[in-house]
């Protein structure tokens, strides 16, 4: 008979979001007049910016005529789409980034689990505690970890909590980890890093040959000057960072699918006969082993991000999911919830009322206002006692959502 791969026994019953959809679908089959608000998964609602359905629609008429048709297409992206991320998302940012370095994928979420491939099991794996799952269940199903403990802890991973109390930025370990995960602005909690929080990070790094997997899926919705958009924006991170982007949420691309991860041909890491062995070249290796490229006419849907009507309408889309989330904080502020969150970020996070739990919380939630959310604990243990809420979704039903919640709660 053909064996498993027995990691995936390790995980955890049900993937978070998942479990979330199976609650729901219960309660609506009990209630089927019910009327949910979906304020869960970070999914975008708002349709695709007007720009990328013009270059998407052309894209089509490029494939009904012989003289422009595309068939296979580079697997590491068209150079006019990379040329345009590398000169607008990083160069204009003063950072020093090629458009070779940068590899154009079907998502960061795909990404931040299929860089997996190319590391060796060894690793000691650094991730703060709440944490987007994937990062953790890729290790898991890749071999990286051994069981869990009481709490959910996986053995073999390095937690670094992260709460209220310490504003919900990890401290600098001070042990020596291998592979750091850092999401900012963060998913779950919304909170942001300053450069010289980064600077701490990389100097980390650099000093115990580490490499950070820097998450900035959500980098668009940063209105702080202040705030670095990329980690490449310290210096040194080309050194000891590799950093994933997407197309998802600033420009409604979740169910479209285009990103990008950016390898540096100068971030190298250590074979076992202690040579040191540049990752680009096996990040591209992968790729073109096991990748075969974006979609052209997603790819000019992306292109069309980088143009003037482009950026317009998609500081608008981005504009707008912000105001939701300030309608979702000023309105949970109002009832007296501990609010975190919502501000550089589309996410809020808060404290569960009346000492329930995240998945108590849920239920309640879910029952009495017929909104959905998600549990705190979902995202790891430190995540106990909290709740996220997306403000991805219409104006009606975020200012309906909170109307409901706000007459049901007073913390």
């Amino acid at each position: 008979m053909a064996t498993i791969n027995d990691n995936y026994l390790k995980l955890k019953a049900g993937y978070l979001f998942p479990e979330i959809a199976r609650r729901v679908n219960t309660f609506v089959e009990g209630n089927p007049e019910a009327k949910i608000i979906k304020l869960g998964i970070g999914d975008v609602t708002e349709p695709l910016p007007e720009a990328c359905r013009t270059a998407m629609i052309k894209a089509v008429e490029d494939m009904g005529d012989r003289s422009t048709f595309k068939g296979y297409g580079p697997e590491q992206g068209y150079g006019w789409l990379r040329e345009k991320i590398a000169a607008q998302d990083f160069q204009a940012r003063g950072c020093d980034i090629d458009a070779s370095e940068i590899f154009v994928s079907d998502g960061a979420k795909c990404d931040t689990g299929n860089i997996l491939d190319i590391f060796g099991k060894n690793n000691k794996i650094a991730v703060t505690d709440p944490v987007y799952p994937v990062y953790v269940d890729t290790n898991v199903m890749a071999g990286h970890t051994g069981e869990t403990n009481d709490k959910g802890e996986y053995d073999g991973l390095v937690y670094l909590p992260i709460s209220a109390e310490n504003n919900f930025i990890a401290d600098i370990p001070t042990e020596k980890v291998d592979l750091i995960y850092l999401c900012f602005p963060n998913n779950p909690t919304g909170a942001t890093a300053t450069k010289a929080y980064l600077k701490a990070w990389v100097d980390y790094a650099k000093a115990n040959d580490s490499i950070i997997f820097f998450d900035a899926a959500y980098e668009a919705f940063i209105t702080d000057d202040s705030l670095p958009h990329s980690i490449y924006e310290i210096e040194g991170a080309k050194d000891c960072a590799l950093e994933f982007r997407s197309f998802s949420k600033n420009a409604g691309f979740t169910g479209t699918r285009c990103a990008f991860t950016v390898v540096p041909k100068q971030l190298t890491a250590k074979a076992s006969d202690g040579s040191e062995v540049e990752l680009w070249k096996l990040w591209n290796r992968r790729q073109s082993t096991k990748f075969n490229g974006v979609s052209y006419i997603v790819q000019r849907g992306a292109e069309a991000v980088y143009s003037e009507a482009g950026k317009a309408q998609i500081k608008a889309l981005v504009d707008f999911y912000l105001e939701n989330a300030k309608i979702i904080c000023d309105k949970l502020k109002s009832a007296g919830f501990e609010v975190y969150g919502g501000v550089n970020a589309p996410y809020i996070w808060l404290k569960t009322p009346h000492d329930l739990s995240s998945w108590d919380f849920f239920d309640k939630l879910l029952q009495t206002t017929n909104v959905v959310g998600t549990p705190g604990s979902g995202f790891g243990a430190a995540g106990e006692g909290y709740f996220r809420i997306s403000a991805f979704n219409s104006r009606n039903n975020v200012e309906e959502a909170m109307k409901r919640i706000t007459e049901q709660f007073k913390v």
